[in-house]
């Protein structure tokens, strides 16, 4: 029978803190050119973004610390990655030094965008610790720091605790805007089993926070599972899963980690595009250049910046909301 556990959620304030694989099904980067990104290009340029839709990713950026960082070829394609979304929650950054993602932000903003992060505590029960980030556009998405925490964990029944944020997409009155809880995960390899019987529990506490009364709670991360594997999470009731099937999301094209997880019912701003951003073909890498990034493909889902998945009655006489497909 199931480890019953109480997680205590609790606030703080954190400072400064495809050409997809299933692109047929889910729409790609059309508007991408390769030439861009072979070597002495010109920095990449994001994808064209819908202004009623915002972007939201997932990334394990594989031991993302100082020697990532000197690699200046290996930054330009993570930063172009990152640029491509509105919002980035990142997996693995390790790192000594404490200015490793503003480093990070220096290099995306270099374009005259406005990014900016938030950072959680470092996690694990080993020497070798690793850090949570989200990575978004402050022109498109605000965050709430008050409002940022780490999921308690009495019974350390997961390795490193998730990471939540309370974003709202900007453009709309705030009355009208989506409003979303995300968090981001990234289970113990060896412990998978034991987590992902944990992780519903995870998902329930943080959508019945009476204190933020937010319906849309949205999961993203490594899950080390296929999404037919994810146990007890995978049963929780009208889950959607952006990655199903036998869709790799790794590098090498041999496994299924990464997913972003949310209430299809409840998050009905969803617009039904999402999948893997296969930067390797995207970029044409070679499996050694691809490797200096990551072992991972980052994993995206877009969603409408409407409240509800709407649009005002003004906005509506104007253009639709999503592109005709």
């Amino acid at each position: 029978m199931k480890r019953l556990f109480s997680l205590i959620l609790f606030g703080a304030v954190i400072g400064l803190g495809w050409y997809a694989v299933e692109q047929s099904k889910l729409g790609g980067w059309s508007d991408f050119s390769i030439a861009q990104f072979l070597p002495g290009a010109k920095r990449p340029k994001a994808a064209a973004r819908s202004n009623h839709t915002i972007r939201i990713a997932s990334f394990n950026a594989q031991a993302f610390g100082e020697a990532k960082l000197n690699d200046a070829e290996a930054m330009e394609t993570l930063a172009a990655i990152v640029r491509s979304f509105d919002l980035v929650a990142i997996q693995e950054v390790r790192s000594v030094a404490h200015d490793i993602m503003p480093q990070l932000i220096d290099l995306l903003n270099a374009d005259g965008r406005q990014f900016d992060y938030a950072i959680g505590p470092k996690l694990g029960r080993t020497a070798d610790k690793e850090q949570y980030a989200f990575v978004f556009d402050t022109d498109t998405i605000e965050i709430d720091r008050h409002q940022l925490y780490t999921v308690d964990d009495p019974d350390d029944l997961l390795h490193r605790e998730p990471l939540v944020g309370w974003f709202r997409a900007r453009g709309p009155a705030p009355e009208e805007a989506f409003t979303f809880s995300l968090a981001t995960v990234h289970t113990d390899p060896d412990e998978t089993n034991t987590e992902l019987d944990v992780l519903d529990d995870v998902f329930f506490k943080i959508r019945d926070d009476r204190r933020r009364g937010e319906d849309d709670v949205i999961l993203a991360g490594d899950f080390n599972a296929k999404a037919v594997h994810l146990r007890q999470l995978g049963q929780v009731k009208g889950l959607a899963k952006i990655i199903h099937g036998e869709t790799p999301t790794n590098t090498r094209y041999t496994a299924q980690y990464d997913n972003i997880l949310f209430d299809a019912k409840a998050t009905s701003e969803f617009t039904g595009r999402g999948g893997v951003f296969d930067f390797v073909r995207e970029y044409r890498l070679t499996p050694e250049q691809a490797q200096r990034i990551s072992d991972h493909l980052p994993v995206w889902a877009e969603f409408s910046i409407y409240e509800g998945g709407g649009l005002p009655v003004a906005a509506r006489t104007d253009m639709p909301l999503f592109e005709a497909r």
